[in-house]
């Protein structure tokens, strides 16, 4: 995933993530731009990066300025009515330079892109195109319809798209981190939940593609692959010529075994669906990091059954102490939503307690925000208050916070293996990385180190996020 840390507001990661291409650049001259910013989960930040590689097929260079663009593009997350109201927002800005450069195009992508369709292009007319997360292919005949004054939707969503056989154009700018897509869509129908109806069925992506994009960042220099989908751990692959059949925990160790320099993440994992073989993959190689985001949602039975998760408290809980008996040293993290549909102060308390008592060292905390076309918004009155919903909000994030600052004060004293990613947000005399069990560390910079580097460092001192110590040698 991407630099996380616990925030007294909802869980939205808005990350701009246009910086300059690093690896994978097409060698022909660029004539035109495009810029892009992204928005919502680590998958639509691997999606960007997917039409990126595909507009540079056709001649686009990314920019950082969007002044400087022929093609704006937003990538955009449903999974709350914020997030759709902060991007209503930014396609006001970029309206405004549309107004300076008649020429300029302007597209939707993403989940909201599906879910809004005509709503955006012809009742709003803020955009010229609207293309959904399985249609990215169409994207350069859907821009050159825009430039002759065409309206440009593709939203159809697919049983086979996985991209594949497209390499993605890195914008990542450090140069160390990667993310690779290992498949699509979902089959989960939580009833909060809008992904399936956003982003389709679940499918899985070729397993020796993964494989080769796993070599081919590696040998670019990058240090840290996260293997990506909606539900990792449903991954199942068949062999179109010998049918054999290959499981997320094969995969796992197929792409730990490209390179033991490599580190491995994965996310997200379903808790009814993770098995004893993930588990035991993770103990047995060093590379794959000792970290597992397993989202509870709620730690009360009869909420987890309104919520559809097909799975009940104590079922989570003989989850975690699974995963905790075959991996003492792993950390967990999580997804809490409070206030959702009749959930009352005791049932919250029940949340509460499962912070607590499952240890997380984070979690992605947010209020219910119902959305349209969910099983929820169907069958269930969003019936809490916004206030409720608030307070209850802030009461799981001080509880959360503790959890965190707890679980940091142990790490003091100890020395960890970091990956160091670069420069740290405060000072460009310290190095910021993490631990394999995702935890954050600033440390100060010595001679001979850069980012990419694996460095040992003490532990020294913390806070709720971030723990800070010192290096004690670099790892060759």
């Amino acid at each position: 995933m991407l630099e996380q840390e616990i925030e007294t507001k909802e869980k939205e990661i808005l990350v701009d993530r246009q910086g300059e291409v690093l690896t994978g650049a097409s060698p022909h001259k660029l004539s035109k731009s495009f810029y892009i910013e992204s928005y919502g989960c680590a998958m639509n930040f691997s999606d960007s990066e997917i039409v990126a590689s595909i507009l540079n097929k056709e001649g686009y260079g990314p920019t950082k300025e969007m002044d400087q663009a022929d093609l704006v593009l937003i990538n955009t997350c449903s999974i709350r009515e914020k997030a759709e109201d902060t991007i209503r927002q930014r396609l006001t800005v970029f309206n405004k330079a549309k107004r300076e450069n008649k020429k300029l195009v302007i597209g939707v992508l993403g989940c909201m892109a599906e879910r809004l369709k005509t709503k955006l292009m012809e009742e709003e007319k803020l955009v010229d195109l609207v293309v959904g997360p399985d249609a990215y292919r169409e994207l350069p005949g859907l821009v050159n319809a825009a430039l002759t004054g065409q309206k440009g939707i593709n939203v159809l969503l697919s049983r086979e798209e996985t991209y594949d056989d497209i390499t993605p154009l890195r914008l990542e700018s450090n140069g160390v981190l990667a993310y690779i897509s290992i498949m699509r869509g979902c089959d989960n129908m939580c009833s909060f939940c809008v992904v399936p109806f956003t982003r389709g069925r679940e499918r899985s992506r070729n397993a020796f593609t993964i494989v080769a994009e796993a070599q081919d960042v590696f040998d670019r220099g990058y240090k840290e692959v996260t293997l990506l989908g909606q539900n990792v751990d449903s991954y199942r692959w068949e062999n179109p010529e010998t049918g054999a059949a290959v499981s997320f925990a094969e995969l796992l160790v197929m792409v730990a075994e490209v390179n033991p320099k490599l580190r491995v993440r994965f996310s997200t994992s379903h808790p009814k669906d993770i098995t004893d073989e993930v588990l035991y993959a993770i103990r047995d190689h060093h590379n794959i990091c000792n970290y597992i985001h397993l989202p509870a949602q709620s730690g009360n039975s009869r909420i987890l059954k309104l919520m559809n998760r097909t799975y009940d408290r104590p079922w989570y809980e003989a989850k975690i102490n699974r995963i905790y008996e075959l991996i003492p040293d792993c950390t967990i993290s999580s997804d809490i939503i409070t206030g959702f549909c009749t959930e009352t102060e005791e049932e919250h308390q029940d949340t509460i307690d499962l912070i607590k008592w499952s240890k997380f060292i984070l979690s992605y905390m947010f209020y219910y925000s119902e959305r349209p076309g969910t099983m929820a918004a169907r069958k269930y009155e969003d019936d809490i208050p916004y206030e409720t919903k608030k307070r209850r909000l802030a009461e799981i994030v001080d509880v959360q916070r503790e959890e965190s600052r707890q679980s940091n004060l142990k790490d003091i004293g100890r020395t960890y293996e970091v990956l160091v990613e670069g420069n740290s947000k405060k000072s460009d005399l310290q190095f910021k990385g993490k631990t394999g069990r995702f935890k954050m560390v600033i440390f100060d910079k010595i001679p001979g180190v850069l980012p990419g580097d694996y460095v040992m460092v003490k532990i020294e001192s913390c806070n709720s996020a971030t723990l800070f110590g010192h290096i004690t040698k670099k790892i060759d």
